[in-house]
């Protein structure tokens, strides 16, 4: 028997416990769960706890009967989200495909307070983010982490299949990637000024000249003063950067991984979307062949559709939704113009004010989740591109230095991990696809 410091026999050393998810494997078979009771319900000298215990739930049934009075009477004492122990026969139930417990023991860890805040009544959203440490305890919240969850293993999987290999960069920076008007500056010992990242995208990059192919994954900030349903102040992004990758290859390997996500998450989480009531016709759809049309040819399909978008003009969160309607599969809108897009895409040979770059729109009104494009990879050019925008070379001489020694085609892209997860389970606020969101007007908890 193991003895802790204190001398006390620790939890789960004296008997076998089994998760949830395990319970059809042990039918006509005692066994001990342990979890929080987040519902109960009583019909005479029955009662029916339902458990969860991360990996599912479960209906424990508890007849008076077959337990002891100590037994029965704890169980009517018991409040929600009390933590329990429990033994009992797992039996299944008789018209579903779910598996239940017959109990014959209970032991109560903890009697939660009475006075649990989130109750079946409605809540207005800025009572459950504010409660959101206990929100996430919700069917509905658990659903969608766990989708997230397998959106990042599944996004590490593919890279690791595909000969990517991650690389970390940095979340204080000396420049911004793009426009630092949106970022958060903050006071960096003697240095002076650095900001929070807004993507890890240029440091990245000079580990193509290493590896060839590599990928990033972390939390980045933008200072951006938006309160739209696809805006975070704090949210997580993975960038990739291939060698040798020219635009069209680009979007291949996109897709790819779009595809991959996609499939994962129907088979993995089948659950979930379920308990979300999510659509999945509407994302199985989203295995056929992307949709790749002009920015120039998306403009004019949104005039005839009623939008007052002008040509050359950056795409509305308005103009994003009303373009995707028309289709069911993921649309790629490339050859953005150059003057809307950043200063380091690789312009198009066949027309420099158009650059080989992309967005991917997924379907159903959710928008933009990935963006990408061919680099320049030739210095003078690089050079140029800086002066047009106004940036201080001296800042990025390093950049500059990956176009002087061994330069080679190459192209990457980013993904908002939020924004994906809220598509695939049909979560129509991104605040939602987040453990905690941080917004503009939100901090806590």
């Amino acid at each position: 028997m193991i003895i802790d410091a204190l001398g006390k026999t620790p939890y789960n050393t004296h008997m076998k416990t089994v998760l949830l998810r395990e319970l059809s494997q042990h039918v006509d078979n005692e066994v001990t769960i342990q979890g929080w009771m987040f519902n109960k319900r009583s019909s005479g000298k029955i009662s029916f706890l339902q458990v969860r215990d991360g990996s599912g739930v479960t209906q424990a049934i508890v007849n008076k009967a077959d337990v002891e009075e100590s037994i029965w009477n704890s169980v009517d004492t018991l409040n929600l989200e009390s933590s329990v122990r429990i033994t009992g026969t797992v039996s299944k139930h008789p018209k579903k495909e779910e598996y239940e417990l017959q109990v014959s023991g209970l032991e109560v860890i903890h009697n939660a307070a009475p006075d649990f805040p989130i109750g079946k009544k409605e809540h207005g959203p800025d009572f459950l983010l504010q409660n959101r440490h206990l929100w996430l305890r919700s069917p509905r919240q658990w659903a969608i982490q766990r989708i997230r969850n397998t959106i990042i293993n599944v996004t590490y999987e593919y890279f690791n299949q595909n000969d990517y290999i991650k690389i970390d960069a940095p979340i204080f920076t000396p420049t911004s990637c793009e426009d630092s008007t949106e970022l958060f500056e903050v006071e960096y010992f003697d240095e002076g000024k650095a900001y929070l990242t807004q993507s890890g995208q240029l440091y990245i990059e000079s580990a193509i000249f290493s590896h060839g192919r590599v990928f990033d994954f972390g939390p980045v900030f933008r200072a951006e003063k938006s309160k739209t349903r696809r805006h975070l102040t704090e949210f997580w992004m993975m960038d990739a950067e291939a060698a040798f990758v020219d635009f069209e290859g680009n979007m291949d390997i996109q897709e790819a991984l779009m595809k991959y996500i996609i499939e994962k998450s129907l088979r993995e989480n089948a659950y979930e979307l379920k308990v979300l009531e999510r659509d999945v016709e509407a994302l199985k759809k989203c295995l056929e062949p992307f949709v790749r049309i002009t920015h120039e040819e998306a403009v004019k399909t949104l005039q005839g559709l009623g939008s007052d978008i002008k040509d050359g003009e950056d795409l509305g969160a308005d103009d994003e939704t009303m373009l995707t309607q028309q289709y069911d599969s993921p649309v790629f809108v490339t050859h953005w113009p150059a003057a809307i897009k950043a200063f380091y895409m690789q312009p198009d040979p066949n027309d420099p004010t158009k650059i080989l770059g992309s967005d991917l729109l997924a379907p159903e009104g959710y928008g933009e989740i990935i963006g990408g494009s061919e680099r320049i990879h030739d210095y003078d050019l690089l050079v140029k591109k800086m002066e047009e925008f106004n940036l201080p070379r001296e800042d990025y001489e390093w950049y500059l230095d990956l176009r002087k020694y061994g330069s080679v085609p190459h192209s990457g892209f980013g993904y908002g991990l939020e924004r994906i997860t809220a598509w695939i389970s049909g979560t129509k606020h991104i605040r939602e696809t987040i453990p905690f969101p941080r917004m503009i007007n939100r901090i806590y908890p």
